[in-house]
């Protein structure tokens, strides 16, 4: 995933805003440093679905691989184009030094994936969507950014959106945090993904429990590891009785990063029960409806690899590998044969930057995904992005 870290800072003193109109500058504020930056990205890719047809236009597995969405069990292959630039992204930060001595900072930042708003016939205009937005003071933060049960260090660097996606944890939510050195812990927002008897999925908001984090990031010489852990309470209310069934759901995860010289190798494994949608963009449900009405956690597990190596100081390769799978109960194979037991994906890439902030990049990757059926599908993909930096 391609990320930017240029920055382009201004100050603004409080005479300067009282100036300008900008009236959020009270009287105990000091001066403001806004820092500004982002990128404008072009993806273009051809996708060859060996075993199915490809998902409309519109959808958002012609954005970005998501592995849930990769068809099975059809004939012939059907190939798609699809050219767009809506992973450019911008974002503003601010950080104040109060008269307390402490720094306060608010950050907000947004892209143009996965909105639901715009087509490609004509304008392909998009709404913007938001990824993060929180501010911090002191060791707290409040408001939407990564969970602290994510690791940001495994994050391969990958033409695709994500890349290592199949077996990592990947979410961004509202959230209390609070950090000291390489300690933090969380209370974060509360969702339920279950499996009902026709093996659909309901999306429960009844969870009254905040999801509780833990994380310990560590370093020595050139490793970084992490190690993070979850807890959480499932919630479903039962149609039929009105009351609300509940069940525990619980992970752990680690990972880390080691370099030599130029070069580095990133992994991670992810294992749990009642995961549901923090592994693998929500692949698995968190549990499912038993024959008494009750809920049952469900079993999920993810890994991911990346060797990243640098030809010259311009040039340089990633190969990618993930894997995420669910050891789903017996009583929940028989209400759909058709649920994902695993998925899988193997990609290399060649990533040029000309200049600091200027990248061109090319990855050619396969994805695999099989149901509880034995029945599997086959997501050949070229894509090509030019990406610049600010």
């Amino acid at each position: 995933m391609a990320s930017s870290s240029n920055k382009n800072k201004f100050l603004l003193t409080a005479a300067a805003a009282a100036v300008m109109g900008v009236t959020s500058f009270g009287a105990q504020a000091q001066d403001s440093e806004f820092t500004f930056g982002g990128f404008v990205k072009l993806d273009m890719m051809v996708s060859d679905y060996a075993d199915g047809a490809a998902p409309d236009s519109g959808s958002i597995a012609r954005q970005q691989y998501i592995p849930s969405l990769t068809p099975v069990g059809g004939d012939g292959d059907d190939m798609a184009t699809d050219f767009h630039a809506r992973q450019s992204r911008f974002f503003i930060t601010n950080k104040t030094e109060l008269d307390n001595g402490e720094t306060l900072t608010g950050h907000i930042e947004m892209d143009f994936m996965l909105t639901p708003d715009g087509d490609q016939r004509i304008s392909n205009s998009y709404n913007p969507r938001l990824r993060h937005a929180f501010i911090k003071y002191g060791n707290w933060t409040f408001g939407q950014t990564w969970s602290n049960f994510q690791d940001l260090n495994i994050l391969a660097e990958s033409v695709d959106f994500i890349g290592i996606t199949d077996g990592i944890v990947f979410n961004r939510q509202a959230q209390i945090r609070y950090t000291s050195g390489g300690f933090s812990a969380s209370l974060e927002n509360p969702e339920t993904t279950v499996t009902d008897e026709s093996g659909s999925r309901i999306v429960s908001s009844d969870g009254l429990m905040p999801d509780v984090t833990f994380k310990y990031t560590g370093k020595a010489d050139n490793l970084v590891w992490q190690a993070s852990a979850l807890l959480r309470q499932l919630t479903y209310d039962v149609a039929q009785s009105g009351d609300d069934e509940t069940a525990f759901g619980y992970g752990v995860s680690l990972g880390a990063k080691y370099s030599f010289g130029m070069d580095d190798i990133r992994a991670s494994i992810t294992t749990g029960s009642g995961l549901g949608r923090y592994l693998g963009l929500n692949t698995w449900n968190g549990a499912y409806i038993d024959a008494d009405g009750g809920l049952e956690t469900i079993d999920s597990t993810g890994i991911s690899f990346a060797y990243r190596h640098f030809w010259t100081e311009k040039l340089r390769s990633n190969v990618v590998y993930s894997r995420g799978w669910a050891d789903n109960d017996d009583a929940l194979l028989g209400m759909a044969g058709d649920m994902t037991e695993y998925t899988q994906r193997l990609a290399f890439n060649l990533m040029y930057s000309p200049a600091s902030n200027l990248t061109f990049g090319a990855e050619i990757s396969q994805a695999n995904r099989e149901t509880e059926a034995g029945v599997d599908g086959d997501l050949n993909r070229l894509q090509l992005m030019a990406m610049y930096s600010f």
